[in-house]
């Protein structure tokens, strides 16, 4: 069965629709949606079937895979990690919502999640009221990965309608929030004494 397609709009996104996709996510289903940086691919925390099937379409380990959180808000963060400095919640605080990517220390709720034992998580919370609004009304953190395109030169598919004729087969929506961009995240590693970029993405830390 194909993939279903929505369009909605950043601005005032639709709340029927915003229900119709966290539907699709509280079914354990896979949806597409657009961050503030290149369009994602993700399910609930709870779906542990939909990760897994994400994990080996991206060719990661399902052990094991490279999969980020995406939460609401940072009141969400302490379900899921282990921020002790308070500099470091401070720079997290300044750069989101934001396309950042921070790697920080996991607690005991990640290695029962990933089925192994992870000792650290990748957490967004992007800058895009569409995937925020889902996450709001779902209740629960999103798992996420980004949708690369096949193609040698061109990292990330920008085109909405292209992303669906790709995964209309795979994911179970498709939501269409416009173009999206074609610079990742930046990923900022906040595991050691010092906060580290370990990818130059979109955007710059304050």
């Amino acid at each position: 069965m194909a993939a279903s397609y929505i369009r909605l709009y950043e601005e005032n996104p639709n709340p029927g629709q915003v229900r119709e996709a966290v539907d699709v996510l509280e079914r354990g289903g896979i949806v597409i949606y657009p961050t503030d940086s290149v369009y994602a691919i993700g399910c609930s925390v709870n779906a542990k079937k939909a990760m897994e099937k994400i994990a080996r379409h991206k060719g990661f380990d399902p052990r094991k895979p490279d999969m980020s959180l995406i939460f609401h808000d940072l009141s969400q963060l302490a379900g899921y990690t282990i921020i002790r400095d308070n500099n470091i919640f401070k720079l997290i605080k300044r750069n989101t919502p934001g396309p950042f990517t921070f790697i920080l220390r996991a607690n005991n709720e990640i290695p029962g999640l990933f089925k192994n034992k992870k000792k650290t998580v990748g957490i967004r919370i992007p800058q895009n009221n569409i995937v925020l609004e889902l996450i709001r009304e779902l209740g629960y953190p999103l798992i996420t990965s980004s949708v690369h395109d096949p193609d040698e030169i061109i990292d990330y598919t920008t085109d909405p309608e292209l992303i669906y004729e790709k995964y209309r087969d795979f994911a179970d929506l498709v939501i269409d929030g416009g173009y999206g961009n074609n610079e990742p995240t930046t990923i900022i590693d906040c595991t050691g004494d010092e906060p580290e970029i370990i990818r130059e993405g979109i955007a710059d830390p304050a």
